[in-house]
């Protein structure tokens, strides 16, 4: 999912654009992008969408964000959203591995009253200091969490620190891939809200792409290619995976733990990380099945 395209669910009018456009995922919003009033309308719009047909054709990753577990909301947008077709909820400011069970089971509850028969997965929104602290238990609390999403905006402002500050996101990025990591799950990028700044959106998507996150979030359709070109495997990369996955199996046949590919020592983890770009590559259709 290089791209996820945000979609505000009080603009209905948007959602078959959206499902039909560039983006690999489509985000359904029912929080922040929905002002107090309007948080039924959009949940009943959200949930109209997701009993038709027009989901499953897309052939998008479809997300809902709901609204946090410490609003009156969150009850209902979870029996209303969790359908077949929706394959992350997105969780916003999880506070603690109890709080992550607790919205597992708000979903399982949902499932089964609406008759989903594949679990739906979750998206952990981290947007504070005690979730980046504790990012990879927050993540390893169920085994229905795909990944974590950085929100640098909800995590800097109250703190004072400036949302372009370089060092400032560059660490950022770093504890929260790192605790992706130790958890097993994916890193995404959240929002770059100035969708004048071309440039800007892509260095901080080049900057989260060199630090392994799998994706960034895209708040107007124009930044969907630019996500799409950033994330996208290079033809150099790509050309480079396929040479050692070959090697590994020559090397495999041999019994060889390790050896050299264009001039670089190869092993394990060089040879996860291949196997992963050429299959990424296969999905894109850069490479035949």
């Amino acid at each position: 999912m290089r791209s996820k395209l945000f979609v505000p669910g009080t603009r209905p009018e948007l959602f078959a654009k959206a499902l039909s456009g560039a983006a690999d995922g489509v985000c359904f919003d029912l929080e922040d992008a929905v002002s107090e009033p309007r948080k039924g309308e959009a949940r009943d719009a959200v949930r109209q969408l997701l009993r038709g047909d027009g989901v499953a054709a897309s052939g998008k990753t479809v997300i809902v964000r709901v609204n946090a577990m410490d609003t009156p909301h969150f009850a209902d947008d979870i029996a209303a959203v969790a359908q077949a077709g929706v394959h992350l909820i997105n969780i916003p400011k999880p506070e603690s591995p109890a709080h992550v069970r607790a919205a597992v089971e708000a979903i399982e509850r949902a499932e089964q009253a609406n008759g989903v028969r594949t679990p739906i997965g979750l998206l952990l929104n981290i947007e504070a200091p005690s979730a980046l602290r504790t990012a990879a238990q927050l993540a390893l609390a169920h085994p229905r969490v795909a990944g974590l999403q950085l929100g640098l905006g909800d995590l800097f402002e109250p703190l004072g620190i400036a949302r372009r500050e370089p060092a400032a996101i560059q660490q950022a990025m770093f504890a929260m891939r790192i605790a992706a990591g130790e958890a097993g799950v994916y890193a995404y990028d959240g929002a770059f809200a100035d969708i004048r700044d071309a440039e800007g959106f892509r260095a901080e998507a080049m900057l989260s792409r060199n630090l392994g996150f799998l994706g960034k979030t895209c708040i107007h359709p124009s930044q969907i290619a630019i996500a799409n070109e950033v994330f996208r495997p290079t033809d150099e990369e790509i050309a480079h995976a396929c040479k050692v996955v070959e090697a590994a199996r020559d090397a495999d046949a041999k019994g060889v733990g390790a050896y050299v590919v264009d001039g670089k020592m190869i092993d394990i983890p060089f040879v996860i990380r291949a196997r992963t770009i050429v299959a990424s590559a296969r999905s894109l259709g850069l490479l035949p099945g």
